[in-house]
């Protein structure tokens, strides 16, 4: 990989075609990958970007209309800025809220929180209760509610497995808007009626979440497609719902614990860049082309992305390339199929993490509704309105980070988290490391009672707020794709070494991509011992030696979850409506 290569910035589109000329080609490691910029079989426009090897017609970015809308290059780059500069206005906070949205929305959570109190709270099927009235009210609250919904579906390892598993209903399972809707606006986008366009056009869509849904349809030139459609009105209303959320994050800042340490202004900042742009559905196209053309770029041939159409992409309209396969949860099917389940999670972690790490770009929102596998293992790669994106410092920060955990080097961590933000400059590393308690052996939490365990979080989190900690928002989205991609393990590789796999992944970052990492970050990967006991004792088996599988881990993780519901249950409860005064005015008991 050569080091001159330009990498994009937050708000720079990756230069295709220049960036595919000046790739180096690194050394053959004895694996059957194209090397980056080779000549493939099917479309040229393999050469730059991971697409299918047919598809229905030739990507050609310099003359895609849509990236120049008036007629100028470097429209792209200015439809980026002036999305985040809207982001920016949005997220000022204003003397006085939007009144009427946060009624609305009071009555609506209210409405949940106190029929749960009524009929679930206190009860074994508490949790359960209230994420089945909570997932409808944000369907009723909105687009903007709707994708906060989302993001919680795809926090599994984070949030409560009951809320995670109800949540994932708004992925793809939104009511959809009625036809005439849809039409309206793709005749309004697009200049002409249905039929000009289309020979055919499924009025019932294939999905419905928060910002659009998506239909299969036939051009008129017979490609058979998916139309992604924007609701109508969705823009006005997730303006109000981010003014509103604006107004009242800096309140939680200190309050809760948890609220404290993921920074809620900034997650607010994080989401409304990205809402809006995913209400630009050009900048979504081209986080497409700057996918696949990252993956391209490594070699990287078990990823494919769909091609976006020459011309007909709008803001409210996304014409693209209609791909097949089987949906990310269907492991038996693929094993059915004879594909290597295993191989393609190792895989999609290996791409992801050459993306992030490598070229600071990667798909910002990795959950089972935005990935397939097709029946010759590729991985398709869907929905695009998420991106993450690095500059050069915290690009290199990230690549530190994974090269300190894969070696157990704690002062390269922490001082790679320093550098994302995550603690302040000025930190004391040693310091940190102290107070944390990092330097010690891990502690096995099956061996703490779940008094001990509630007494360590609080230690810690105490610490961390001591120091200013903050969970940045690109760090956000790096936890919660690898949070995802961890635990797909349990259909895709349940039975799988996972010691082997990390074993597996440091050897090709080796091999592929060793004299970068060595250039970039001074760490020699073949010179420097992977130390598997150090992820042995992270994982909580310290003194095992035989294979460690996710069915392992979940054995651990169900015997500490146990604990805590016990001690929780046996704390008893406050009376409803204390409890409820309480979380509106967290300062007064």
């Amino acid at each position: 990989m050569a080091a001159h290569i330009r990498r994009p910035g937050r708000h720079s589109p990756l230069p295709l075609v220049p960036m595919v000329e000046q790739l180096s080609r690194p050394e053959p490691v004895g694996d059957d990958r194209p090397e980056p910029g080779a000549a493939l079989p099917g479309r040229p426009d393999l050469a730059f970007g991971a697409f299918t090897p047919n598809g229905p017609w030739t990507v050609e970015p310099a003359h895609m209309a849509w990236r120049f809308p008036t007629g100028t290059t470097g429209d792209i780059d200015a439809l980026r800025a002036e999305a985040a500069d809207l982001a920016r206005q949005l997220v000022r906070r204003q003397r006085l809220p939007p009144g009427a949205r946060v009624m609305a929305v009071g009555l609506r959570l209210g409405g949940a929180l106190i029929g749960w109190g009524m009929r679930d709270r206190g009860t074994p099927t508490s949790r359960s209760g209230l994420s089945r009235r909570l997932r409808p009210a944000f369907e009723r609250l909105g687009p903007t509610y709707i994708k906060l919904g989302q993001i919680l579906s795809s926090g599994e390892g984070i949030f409560p497995e009951e809320l995670v598993e109800e949540f994932r209903l708004l992925r793809d399972h939104v009511p959809p808007e009625p036809f005439a809707t849809v039409r309206r606006t793709v005749e309004e986008d697009l200049g002409r009626s249905l039929t000009d366009v289309f020979v055919s056009f499924d009025p019932t869509p294939i999905a419905s979440a928060s910002i659009a849904q998506v239909h299969a349809a036939t051009l008129r030139t017979g490609e058979r497609v998916v139309v992604k459609v924007q609701r109508r009105n969705v823009a006005s209303l997730v303006r109000l719902d981010v003014a509103a959320m604006s107004w009242i994050a800096p309140i939680l800042v200190g309050r809760i614990p948890v609220a404290a340490l993921t920074n809620p202004p900034a997650l607010v900042e994080l989401f409304a860049e990205t809402i809006v742009e995913e209400l630009d559905f050009r900048l979504e196209a081209q986080n497409m082309l700057d996918i696949a053309a990252v993956h391209a770029g490594t070699g990287q041939r078990s990823i494919v992305v769909p091609r976006p159409h020459p011309v007909l992409v709008t803001k409210r309209v996304l014409v693209m390339e209609h791909l097949h396969g089987f949906t990310w949860g269907n492991a038996a099917g693929m094993r059915a199929a004879g594909i290597d389940t295993a191989a393609v999670l190792r895989s999609s972690l290996i791409a992801f993490l050459e993306g992030a790490l490598l070229y600071g770009v990667f798909h910002g929102d990795l959950h089972g509704g935005n990935l397939m596998v097709q029946s010759d293992g590729t991985v398709a790669l869907l929905d695009f309105g998420i991106t993450g994106r690095l500059d050069e410092r915290k690009r290199l920060a990230f690549l530190r980070l994974q090269m300190g955990a894969t070696t157990n080097n704690i002062t390269v961590q922490v001082e790679a988290l320093r550098d994302l933000g995550a603690l302040p400059a000025d930190s004391d590393i040693d310091a940190v490391i102290r107070d944390l308690g990092l330097d010690r052996p891990p502690i096995d939490p099956t061996t703490l009672t779940a008094d001990q365990m509630v007494a360590e979080l609080r230690d810690v989190t105490k610490a961390l707020l001591g120091y200013g900690a903050r969970l940045p928002k690109e760090l956000m989205l790096f936890v919660k794709d690898i949070l995802f991609l961890n635990g797909a393990m349990a259909t895709m590789a349940p039975d799988v070494d996972i010691l082997g796999e990390i074993l597996e992944v440091v050897t090709y970052f080796t091999e592929r991509h060793g004299e970068q990492i060595a250039r970039e970050v001074g760490m020699d990967l073949a010179e420097t011992p992977i130390d598997l006991d150090g992820y042995r004792a992270a994982m909580g088996f310290p003194d095992e030696t035989d294979p460690i599988t996710f069915h392992d881990l979940q054995e651990r993780r169900e015997l500490i979850r146990r604990r805590l519901q016990q001690r929780a249950e046996s704390q008893g409860r406050k009376p409803f409506l204390r409890a409820v005064f309480k979380m509106i005015r967290p300062d007064r008991g």
